[in-house]
């Protein structure tokens, strides 16, 4: 097992690249992101400390289909594909825990669906603060966090300004608390049945 520090912007691994490891994020955030034929990028999820990624790629044994970028520096964990694989052919244990990754990151991304085609700016900021309070996907993760509004912008899909304009519409209802650089979660129950 090895730890590597990626600097914010940078990217930890990159779209067509061979899979050789699964990731998890021990402080940081990163997202995941493909850039359409015509140029647009389109980021999709993101992954907060105590998180893991990439398992689909190894287990499908193929080449990654979108970038992983560091949205602040962070510390990263490389599981290589060798112990990986030996995991996942002797540990029932560790096969659970990846048949529960799996379905917990399906919900996550048909929520994400949902929520862009249904959801107005509001409803996208807010279910994007939610997703970063996943217990199962992200463990340990206290009801406040560090979390720029460009950081939530890219993982809402809107601009930095409209973030934050979001923001504060969603703090006057009592679920959240926006202060500099961090967002305390008031009622996470309400945040995520939060609709726009």
């Amino acid at each position: 097992m090895g730890e590597g520090l990626v600097r914010s912007g940078d990217l930890v691994c990159r779209v067509n690249e061979p899979a050789d490891y699964w990731y998890g994020v021990c402080d940081g955030l990163v997202k995941m992101r493909m850039t359409t034929r015509e140029g647009i990028e389109v980021s999709f999820l993101v992954v907060s400390a105590g998180g893991w990624f990439g398992e689909g790629t190894l287990l499908k044994a193929e080449r990654r289909r979108y970038d992983i970028v560091a949205l602040r520096d962070s510390r990263i964990a490389l599981m290589p594909l060798s112990t990986f694989t030996w995991l996942v052919n002797n540990s029932v244990g560790f096969n659970q825990f990846l048949l529960h990754q799996l379905n917990e990151r399906l919900g996550q991304i048909l929520a994400l669906v949902a929520n862009g085609r249904a959801q107005n700016i509001d409803g996208r900021v807010a279910q994007a603060v939610a997703a970063l309070f996943h217990p199962h996907l992200y463990p340990g993760t206290s009801l406040t966090i560090r979390v720029s509004q460009e950081e939530l912008g890219h993982l809402a899909g809107v601009s930095r300004q409209r973030a934050n304009e979001a923001l504060h519409r969603v703090e006057k209802t009592g679920i959240i608390k926006v202060d500099y650089g961090k967002i305390t979660v008031l009622d996470i129950e309400r945040l995520r049945s939060f609709q726009s």
